[in-house]
């Protein structure tokens, strides 16, 4: 860990759950079941997110993919700083048609400046149908 952040003491889910995922990811009915700066998942429902088809909207896998990034990346980057998404890329590799998804999100670098994490989005069986790879970068929060 870079010594220039300081991350948040207290639980990591209590830390999430008292910040929130605001106004989109709680209409898309997103929840967080574990988080952390190691490891963080939450869940999505199928039903409401999906295209005219009936399979799960690809947006709505990169939103998932970034609401898990972007708090991990924030919960690391710690008091005073703001990790502010800069690139995200999606791979979509099998269409979820029903229940719920359930994204789990690892870092794959933790940097002075730059997180990179990786979100597998997977279905109830188990079956991973995207891939989403998020690069945030920690500034300065902004002053009141």
């Amino acid at each position: 860990m870079s010594s220039s952040t300081t991350p948040d003491t207290r639980s990591g889910l209590d830390w999430a759950r008292e910040r929130g995922m605001g106004a989109l990811a709680a209409k898309m009915g997103i929840e967080w079941v574990e988080f952390s700066v190691e490891r963080s998942v939450a869940t999505m429902p199928v039903e409401g997110n999906t295209q005219p088809v009936g399979l799960l909207h690809g947006g709505a896998y990169v939103v998932l993919g970034e609401s898990l990034g972007s708090m991990a990346a924030n919960l690391y980057a710690g008091s005073g700083k703001l990790a502010v998404g800069i690139d995200i890329n999606a791979t979509h590799t099998r269409s979820a048609t029903s229940g719920i998804v359930t994204g789990v999100c690892t870092p794959i670098h933790l940097g002075r400046s730059l997180t990179v994490h990786e979100i597998a989005v997977s279905d109830e069986q188990g079956r991973r149908c995207s891939t989403i790879r998020i690069t945030n970068m920690i500034k300065d929060a902004p002053q009141p």
